[in-house]
């Protein structure tokens, strides 16, 4: 088991504790998954099922049976294979945080079109 303290993005206050990701050596997924989450400044704690039997029984168990990498935990969601934007919403809405979405440079006004 690797921990990894990153440190949280300001705006989603989830503890390391509550994001987990079940990987293995080698895995191109993991490896995406982790560099997303890492950029959008999440902190998370890894586990290598192949290290750890019981880790490995988990994700069969949330996996239908297969030991599908990444598995994430956050919370009391499950999710096999996420994005690290489907990992993102999910911890803000677990915070319960708003999210912060991206406004446009510019308003669009809705019944003339033009820009505010």
């Amino acid at each position: 088991m690797s921990a990894r303290p990153d440190t949280p993005h300001p705006d989603v206050t989830v503890d390391a504790r509550k994001i987990v990701i079940y990987t293995r050596p080698g895995c191109p997924y993991c490896f995406t998954l982790r560099a997303g989450l890492r950029r959008a400044g999440l902190a998370f704690r890894e586990i290598n099922i192949w290290d750890d039997p019981d880790a490995a029984a988990f994700v069969r168990s949330v996996a239908s049976g297969n030991e599908t990498v990444p598995t994430v935990v956050v919370g009391d969601v499950h999710m096999v294979n996420p994005s690290a934007r489907r990992v993102r919403a999910v911890a803000v809405q677990a915070s319960g945080l708003p999210s912060s979405k991206r406004r446009p440079w510019f308003r669009r006004s809705a019944r003339t079109g033009e820009t505010a």
